[in-house]
C-alpha cells in the first residue's frame, strides 16, 4: 500500500507585543485556524523579531509570549494538528540568518519598502541598528528554514515573500551548482519509477517551455510525496525543474489570504499603539461598552441626520460579523436616518460579545494550566528543531561547513 502524500507545509509567525485583538484575529489568526486542517502548518511566536523595535525593554517579553500562546489556543489553533513554537527556542533560525547574511547584498536590505517607512513611523525609537536593517533577512531565515510550500500573507505583505524567494534563488545559485548535476538528476528521475518518471518529465517540459505554474506545483508534489528517493535526489529533482542547480532552499509561494480591514474604535486601523482595540479575551461588558461608544459617521451629529455607512468605522465590523440582510438594513437605515447609531450597533454587540466570550472561556482553561501551555510550546519547539536541523545539515554540507 503506497504512503499518502504529505500535505504542503505552511509557515507564519507573529511578534509578541501584548494581548491580541480582533484585528489580529480577522487579519491573520482566523485564516491560520482554517489552514491548519489543510496543510502541515508551523506557526511561531517571533520573540527575536520583537527585539528589532523593542530591544531597550525586554522585561515583558516572557509574559507577552505566554499571552500570545494562550490567545492562539483560545482562538482555535490546535496543537494536535499544527506545530506551535517559540522562535528563540530554535537557534537554527539565528544560524541560517548568519549564513544568509554572507551572501545577501546590502542594497537588497536597504531597498525593502518597510525599512524607511517604519523608521519614519517609529521616529521616537532608535532604529539605526543592524538588527532593524537585517530583520527582513531574519524573516527569510524563519521561512526558508522549514522549506514551506506557502506563506500566508495579505496583499501588502507579498513583497516580503518575494524578497525571500530572491534570497533563496541567490543561495541556490551560489551553492547549488554541482559537477555532473544533469547526469545525477537524470538518474534520480529513473528512481521515481516508470510512470512517475514520465509524469515528471512531462510536467517539467510544460513548465520550462510554457511557464505552466500549475505543472510546476504538480511536479513538486510528485517529488515530495515519493518515498523511493533520497533527500539528496529530492533536492536535485526540485532544482532540475527550474534550472541546473540543486534547490537546497526551495522558493516559497505567497498564499494570498482574505484579510478584512477592521477599523478600531476611533476609526483608525485597529492597533495596540493607538489604544483603540477590542481584545480577544476581553470582559464581555467592556466589549459591549466599547462598541456602544465607538465612533460613527461624523455626518450624523443628530439622530435625524442621514449618514453614509462607508464613512463609518462601525461598518467595517458589520462587514465581518453581519449577514447580508442585516447589512442591507443598516445601509438603508443609515442613509435615510430611519435608525440611529445605537440601533445600528445592537446586532454587532451581540455577535462580537458571543465570539469574545467563547475565546475568553477557552483561554481561561489555559490560564489556569500554564504548565500545559509551556508543554505545548516545548513540544512544538522540539518538532520545529527537527525540521530545522535537517535544513541546516544540507546548508552546511553545500557550504562545506562540516567535517568530511
Amino acid at each position: 500500500m503506497s504512503a499518502q502524500p504529505q500535505a504542503p507545509r505552511v509557515l507564519s509567525g507573529m511578534r509578541p507585543t501584548g494581548a491580541l485583538h480582533l484585528g489580529n484575529y480577522h487579519g491573520a489568526l482566523r485564516n491560520w485556524i482554517d489552514l491548519q486542517y489543510q496543510y502541515d502548518c508551523f506557526f511561531f511566536i517571533a520573540d527575536w523579531h520583537a527585539l528589532t523595535t523593542g530591544y531597550d525593554d525586554t522585561s515583558e517579553l516572557p509574559k507577552h509570549t505566554t499571552e500570545m500562546a494562550i490567545d492562539w489556543l483560545a482562538a482555535g489553533l490546535n496543537p494536535g494538528v499544527a506545530t506551535l513554537f517559540v522562535q528563540s527556542q530554535v537557534p537554527e533560525h539565528a544560524e541560517l540568518h548568519l549564513l544568509l547574511s554572507m551572501i545577501t547584498p546590502l542594497s537588497w536590505l536597504e531597498r525593502v519598502p518597510t525599512y524607511k517607512d517604519q523608521q519614519a513611523e517609529l521616529h521616537e525609537k532608535d532604529l539605526a541598528t543592524y538588527g532593524f536593517l537585517g530583520y527582513p533577512l531574519l524573516q527569510c531565515a524563519d521561512i526558508l528554514l522549514y522549506r514551506p510550500g506557502f506563506v500566508p500573507v495579505g496583499e501588502d505583505q507579498v513583497a516580503h515573500v518575494e524578497f525571500t524567494r530572491e534570497v533563496a534563488r541567490r543561495f541556490n545559485h551560489v551553492y547549488g551548482q554541482q559537477a555532473d548535476f544533469e547526469v545525477k538528476a537524470e538518474k534520480a528521475i529513473s528512481e521515481l519509477g516508470g510512470r512517475n518518471s514520465l509524469l515528471y518529465r512531462d510536467l517539467r517540459r510544460k513548465f520550462q517551455e510554457a511557464g505552466d505554474n500549475a505543472a510546476l506545483e504538480k511536479a513538486r508534489t510528485l517529488i515530495s510525496s515519493n518515498n523511493r528517493i533520497t533527500v539528496a535526489d529530492r533536492e536535485r529533482l526540485l532544482g532540475y525543474l527550474e534550472g541546473t542547480s540543486i534547490s537546497i532552499l526551495p522558493e516559497p509561494q505567497a498564499l494570498l489570504t482574505r484579510t478584512p480591514k477592521l477599523l478600531g474604535l476611533d476609526g483608525r486601523k485597529m492597533s495596540k499603539s493607538y489604544g483603540n482595540t477590542i481584545g480577544l479575551r476581553e470582559e464581555p461588558d467592556a466589549v459591549a461598552q466599547k462598541i456602544k461608544t465607538m465612533q460613527t459617521d461624523p455626518a450624523r451629529a443628530r439622530r435625524t441626520d442621514v449618514g453614509n455607512p462607508q464613512m463609518c468605522p462601525v461598518w467595517s465590523l458589520h462587514e465581518v460579523y453581519s449577514d447580508q440582510p442585516i447589512r442591507d438594513w443598516v445601509d438603508a437605515g443609515c442613509r435615510s436616518a430611519a435608525i440611529g447609531c445605537l440601533e445600528c450597533k445592537k446586532p454587532l454587540i451581540e455577535k462580537v460579545v458571543n465570539e469574545v466570550t467563547v475565546m475568553r472561556q477557552r483561554g481561561q482553561e489555559y490560564v489556569n494550566n500554564l504548565d500545559q501551555v509551556r508543554a505545548i510550546l516545548s513540544e512544538g519547539s522540539e518538532k520545529a528543531r527537527e525540521a530545522a536541523r535537517e535544513t541546516l545539515d544540507e546548508v552546511r554540507r553545500v557550504m562545506h561547513l562540516r567535517a568530511e
